[in-house]
């Protein structure tokens, strides 16, 4: 093979991975987002109105992907101050796929989450669904919640709330590692 065809093959081979490789932004991004989120979450599981209130983005929406939309941090703190109470529902969640934008501004967080019923003789006692959540950073560096929305879930016994818990990944898997979710329109 002459040297110009070894060339050619080198470039088209490392054009390719380059390609494939996340710029330092977005995967330094996709890791604060990994952090944040499951913080996002211990706020709730910890009962904490104040915490949960500075995820927020004073624009942000919640229950984006149903048809009545909670358009605004006060209206989310007021629809989500039972649940963070959490005396008649107990919720947690986790990310399971954290991607972010090649700048490091923009990020979108996937996972499952778990609600309970606490009640003795609830049924279901559990829910286990999917949630899809877009953090924004601020011009403080600080990630926000924009975009926030879930399916309905499913009932679930105590062996799935099991699984649930042992899912919980608390450190960023590696940029590489990690799979995206395949969205079917």
């Amino acid at each position: 093979m002459s040297r110009s065809t070894w060339l050619v093959l080198l470039l088209a081979a490392s054009s390719g991975t380059l390609a494939m490789t996340p710029a330092p932004a977005a995967s330094k991004a996709t890791c604060e987002v990994w952090q944040r989120e499951l913080a996002f979450a211990q706020s709730v599981q910890q009962h904490d109105a104040a915490a949960f209130a500075s995820y927020l983005a004073d624009d942000a929406v919640f229950d984006a992907n149903t048809g009545t939309p909670k358009h605004g941090a006060d209206t989310v703190r007021r629809h989500w101050a039972e649940i963070i109470a959490g005396k008649t529902v107990h919720l947690d969640w986790y990310p399971q796929h954290v991607v972010a934008t090649a700048d490091g501004a923009l990020a979108y967080s996937s996972g499952t989450y778990l609600y309970e019923d606490p009640a003795p003789n609830a049924k279901p006692r559990y829910v286990i669904g999917k949630f899809a959540t877009t953090w924004r950073r601020g011009s403080d560096g600080t990630w926000r919640v924009a975009f926030d929305g879930g399916d309905n879930g499913k009932p679930a016994g105590n062996a799935d709330a099991a699984t649930f818990r042992a899912g919980r990944q608390t450190q960023c898997p590696t940029v590489a590692s990690a799979a995206l979710p395949t969205i079917r329109h």
